[in-house]
């Protein structure tokens, strides 16, 4: 065959190829040759405790190209020190974009840098693993000395209003002492009427006479109201002192009964005396009620014997005999108890009245279980009035509001090296409790990072691990669950019954389980709390309100 016809029969072909295929080809290989270049690399590969790794990506790529370099915790185990800003470098028609990270560890051992993900435009490219070892830093004992564990040092708790509270109460208390004091205890000054009374009858009787002379009485021809009071005046001494019975008896029959003790010896009246008052009275009588006018002479005679009657009549009394001066100071000792008690009572019932009308205001004002437990004691009321802790647990974080810290759980670290999930636990409370709440964060060992994680499948193994710990009839259901930074996860929650320590006795409570994931790290959140406990609802809740993650590490 002529090799020209061959050629020609053979032009639009290489090597028996045709050209479009051969072009193809050799666009692909120059499309894979101007695809962007990725490089990692560290400073070292072996570090001390806590000293700084510098981690490093390069990336060759094109001024159009957009580039995603990792962020957050796809370090772990290691940590971020520092994420550095991007350096850029120019080389011919590309970029070189430098990416450092500041990474470290703070326990001894072998560790692998996970392969890291970069995004360039719509393409995910990787770096490559890189192992380093952390190794314990030495103490010579020799050189250094050791010392003891210093004590622990007392920390104040932050200041609340609590004295406020304290003052009001001690001036509401001062304002009803004094107003007890001012009222029903004071030695109140003695009115005129109260200072008479305590005087004996004899005195009490002349300071009768002496305040008629005060008054005008004759002057404005008021005999009936004269004659009143002059003849009150030893009736009321009588009264007292001869017979019980002289106020309300008429003339006659006071005149008779003074006629009978003196006839029986019982005083030794002189009947002169006993026919003067009888004269007087039958004198008054007549003023009183028929409306007679004696003499003003006489009246002041009348008042005159009147005064020097009464002495006779002190003058023929008994001594009193020590048995009545006893039984008078008795009765005396009596009436001041009597006064005593009777103080005792009003301020008693004051006091209560008081504290009964505050807790119907309060309880109208707060409710009445409130009140009831605010002076009774409840351990819930005082979680949810005490001063809250916000805190980060757990890495990556975990942002949470609890009433008190949550304390980490120690786990045998062999246990744990061996184990193929690194659990990281925070608690405060215990199963049965009136609240408990738990922070758990697994760290996957061996997840790849392409590989996701079902929620659904965690809460599932949740459930399994309440049952396994003794929790009975629960009840599940589940939700999207959204922080309020937007953060999203799965919430499990429901109720069951709870073990109480090591008995056999159980409580009815509620559960709330919160999951979130990233990559390779599962974060839990378990809060546990007695039913119908609504101050532990409330705790809940502004638990619930207040979580947060916090993926990125600036």
């Amino acid at each position: 065959m002529n090799p020209y016809l061959r050629f020609n029969r053979h032009r639009n072909s290489v090597f028996g190829l045709p050209l479009t295929v051969v072009f193809s080809c050799i666009l692909f290989l120059f499309s894979a040759v101007s695809v962007a270049q990725v490089k990692s690399a560290a400073n070292v590969s072996e570090i001390k405790i806590g000293e700084e790794i510098t981690f490093q990506i390069e990336v060759e790529a094109d001024t159009t190209d957009l580039v995603v370099f990792p962020e957050g915790a796809t370090f772990l185990p290691l940590e971020i020190i520092e994420s550095y800003a991007i350096d850029t470098t120019k080389n011919a028609a590309k970029f070189n974009l430098i990416k450092k990270y500041g990474l470290t560890q703070f326990d001894s051992g072998a560790y692998t840098i996970p392969r890291q993900k970069i995004i360039i435009n719509n393409q995910t490219l990787f770096t490559d693993s890189l192992k380093v070892f952390v190794n314990p830093v030495e103490v010579d004992t020799t050189q250094q000395g050791l010392y003891g564990i210093k004590p622990i040092i007392s920390v104040e708790k932050s200041s609340s209003n609590w004295w406020k509270t304290l003052l009001i109460v001690l001036l509401a208390i001062a304002l009803v002492a004094a107003l007890l004091y001012w009222f029903v205890w004071r030695k109140k000054p003695l009115t005129e009427e109260e200072k008479i009374a305590l005087l004996p009858p004899y005195d009490r009787a002349k300071l009768a006479l002496k305040q008629l002379d005060e008054h005008r009485y004759l002057e404005e021809d008021a005999y009936k109201e004269y004659y009143s009071e002059l003849t009150l005046a030893i009736r009321r001494y009588l009264d007292e002192k001869v017979y019980d019975h002289a106020l309300e008896s008429t003339t006659d029959e006071l005149i008779s009964r003074l006629r009978l003790l003196k006839d029986g010896n019982q005083i030794d009246l002189s009947l002169e005396t006993i026919k003067n008052l009888e004269s007087i009275f039958k004198r008054a009588d007549l003023v009183k009620f028929a409306k007679s006018a004696p003499d003003k002479e006489l009246a002041k005679f009348d008042r005159k014997t009147i005064d020097e009657e009464i002495d006779h009549v002190k003058e023929v009394l008994p001594e009193p005999t020590e048995e009545e001066k006893l039984l008078d100071e008795q009765y005396k000792e009596a009436q001041e108890r009597k006064k005593k008690r009777r103080k005792i009572v009003i301020s008693a019932l004051v006091v209560v009245g008081l504290l009964v009308a505050t807790f119907v205001g309060f309880g109208l004002k707060y409710g009445f279980n409130y009140v009831k437990d605010t002076l009774l004691g409840n351990n819930s009321l005082e979680l949810l009035e005490g001063n809250w802790v916000r805190s980060d647990y757990g890495f990556p974080p975990i942002i949470i509001s609890t009433p008190k810290v949550l304390k980490r759980v120690e786990i045998d670290s062999v246990q744990n090296k061996n184990a193929q999930v690194d659990y990281t636990t925070f608690n405060y409370g215990n199963l049965g409790s009136n609240l408990n709440i738990t922070l758990n964060t697994a760290t996957l060992k061996n997840q790849k990072p392409e590989d996701s994680i079902n929620l659904v499948v965690v809460a599932e193994k949740a459930i399994q691990d309440l049952e396994n710990k003794g929790v009975t009839n629960i009840i599940v259901k589940n939700e999207k669950f959204v922080t309020p930074n937007n953060a999203e996860g799965l919430k499990t929650f429901g109720y069951a019954q709870f073990p109480i320590g090591s008995s056999d006795s159980f409580v009815e409570g509620e559960y709330i389980l919160l999951h979130f994931t990233t990559q390779n790290i599962i974060q839990q959140i378990i809060i546990i709390w007695q039913k119908d406990d609504e101050y532990a609802a409330e705790m809940v809740e502004r638990i619930e309100n207040s979580v947060e993650l916090k993926p990125d590490i600036e």
